[in-house]
């Protein structure tokens, strides 16, 4: 009788640390994820003050889109938690697309070797930082099954293993790069 309760006690012992580490292995793609997705956005907050430059020779009377793109992108870098950083992005995003904007306005600009690549540079940030958001997400939505589960739960509860929260996009325009023609 006490082998077989020695038997349960080692079953029961190895299934929650199988759960554990599972949590846990969810736990860092999502660290990971994150991390991607910052190295993407400090990416683009680089290229930001670029744009910005190369755009106020031409734009001064554009002056406000000029201020409001700097302004979100210092309040971005200070910012950690995940929603908040998510809806500040988006407003960065839309900023540097009607910074886009306005070079339709300034046929010299557009023409500018240096913004050209400042553009190619931003296209190919804004997909790489697609590509970290699914990573990430995807990474969130398996923590997340893994945290709600049962009998995952019971384990993740009594660890403090918490939902992550998703880096989502509110407004389909914010889904796609920025234009550059």
């Amino acid at each position: 009788m006490t082998e077989i309760i020695v038997l349960i006690l080692i079953i029961l012992i190895v299934w929650v640390i199988s759960i554990y580490n599972k949590l846990i292995s969810n736990k860092n793609r999502v660290k990971e994820g994150w991390s991607g997705i910052d190295v993407q956005l400090k990416l683009r907050h680089n290229l930001v003050p670029n744009l910005v430059a190369a755009t106020k020779q031409y734009a001064k009377y554009e002056q406000s889109v000029l201020i409001t793109v700097t302004e979100l992108r210092a309040e971005s870098e200070k910012i950690t938690d995940v929603d908040e950083k998510s809806k500040l992005e988006q407003n960065l995003g839309s900023g540097i697309k009607k910074l886009i904007g306005l070079v339709e306005q300034y046929p010299d600009l557009k023409a500018s070797e240096n913004f050209v690549k400042l553009q190619d540079e931003l296209v190919g940030i804004e997909e790489q930082l697609q590509y970290a958001r699914r990573y990430y997400n995807g990474a969130v939505r398996n923590n997340n099954i893994s945290v709600e589960r049962f009998p995952n739960l019971i384990i993740a509860q009594l660890f403090n293993f918490k939902l992550s929260p998703f880096f989502q996009l509110d407004s389909d325009d914010m889904r796609q790069a920025p234009s550059v023609k």
